[in-house]
């Protein structure tokens, strides 16, 4: 059957949000396909390509987006979703590609990026096809039915990847993360050398003198006070909506926290990433309590000393964005750490031959992390 693709208006809304529910029942936990006053943001403010996609009789059956940041010339593929009577015709694929096609035509975007579900192997392979490379696997990151994985994708602008800044060292614990980027990416990590990465500090129990400030506007006045430069914050499309404030005055951490996905990302520590040293047990129980059974952290692949800081407290590298960042004529790999309150599953996880290494190399990495090392040597 043939589509009709064009971009989303605001007397769309009503029917996309018929769309999204025919497609996730009340277990989507996105807001771009719940809530109205978000939708209609995005339609009419310009920081996003919305495609719609109808039959010859008008019939809404595709919806796919392309959220931006402008000042980090990145990008987000969200939001696909093809009507369950209209599957299995490669809408989804066409869809993707031209919400894509359409976001780099700009000129704007260096690069988008896509968290995938890993139910099943079809989405994974949508994105691929559209030109877009694995970047790792993030265990139990949403909440959407029932706990679920997600693998990260991204797609590059022409000459993108061929100007990365190279990175001397990092630690020994992400060894096997840029072994698997190197082959899934085609990005050569073999001149990065590796230095020891410090044991895991086991959980501490006790006193937690850390205070969730949840007061989602005066955390970001707060925030834009302590970062007023534009380049000390980095992490795209994220903007924090909690503050977690060490008792003695020492830090605060910025997180966008979601209780309905379960999530939370720290988006940045002020003064400095290490400042959180010794502190991170008691600031993830705080989040777990908050709701949030998965936590995650953008760091330069380059900071080593932030790093090692996250890796000692139970984080896990789960994905490599190689050229993330632009900065002058280059650009910097960034690594996604995380760390789950969960027991992990990977029974129900549909995982592609593209992305069993970053599977191999999770788990590698959480051995080291979380088994002795006389239990590994058995």
């Amino acid at each position: 059957m043939s589509v009709v693709l064009a971009p989303a208006a605001v007397q769309d809304i009503a029917e996309l949000r018929q769309l999204y529910f025919d497609v996730y029942g009340h277990g989507y936990p996105v807001p771009l396909g719940s809530d109205p006053a978000v939708m209609h943001r995005l339609i009419v403010d310009g920081t996003a390509h919305w495609l719609t996609a109808r039959t010859e009789r008008g019939a809404l059956v595709g919806s796919a987006v392309v959220q931006t940041d402008p000042g980090s010339r990145i990008g987000k593929l969200v939001g696909l979703a093809v009507h369950p009577g209209h599957r299995g015709g490669g809408l989804a694929s066409v869809l993707s590609g031209a919400v894509c096609d359409e976001a780099f035509g700009t000129g704007r975007l260096d690069s988008v990026y896509a968290t995938v579900r890993v139910v099943t192997e079809g989405p994974q392979h949508v994105v691929v096809r559209n030109g877009f490379r694995p970047l790792g696997l993030m265990p139990n990151a949403v909440e959407v039915d029932g706990c679920e994985s997600l693998a990260l994708f991204a797609r590059y602008a022409d000459g993108v990847l061929e100007r990365r800044a190279p990175v001397e060292r990092v630690p020994e614990r992400l060894a096997a993360l840029l072994t698997a980027a190197s082959s899934g990416i085609g990005v050569d990590y073999a001149g990065t050398g590796h230095i020891a990465t410090r044991p895991a500090r086991p959980a501490v129990t006790g006193a937690e003198p850390i205070e969730l400030i949840a007061a989602s506007a005066f955390v970001r006045r707060r925030f834009l006070d302590r970062f007023p430069d534009a380049s000390d914050r980095f992490f795209p499309l994220h903007t924090p909506n909690a503050m977690l404030v060490a008792a003695d005055g020492s830090f605060e951490a910025y997180a966008d926290l979601d209780p309905v996905a379960g999530s939370c990302a720290l988006i940045a520590v002020h003064p400095r990433p290490a400042a959180v040293t010794g502190a991170l047990e008691a600031l993830i129980s705080v989040v777990t309590r908050a709701g949030a059974d998965y936590a995650e952290t953008l760091l330069p692949l380059a900071d080593t000393e932030a790093l090692e800081v996250f890796l000692a407290s139970g984080f896990v590298p789960s994905a490599v964005y190689p050229a993330m960042r632009r900065m002058d004529d280059h650009f910097h790999d960034y690594v996604v750490l995380s760390r789950t309150s969960r027991q992990i599953d990977f029974r129900t996880t549909a995982v592609s031959a593209l992305l069993q290494p970053y599977m191999s190399a999770y788990l590698s990495a959480w051995t080291a992390t979380y088994l002795p090392l006389h239990e590994v040597s058995r």
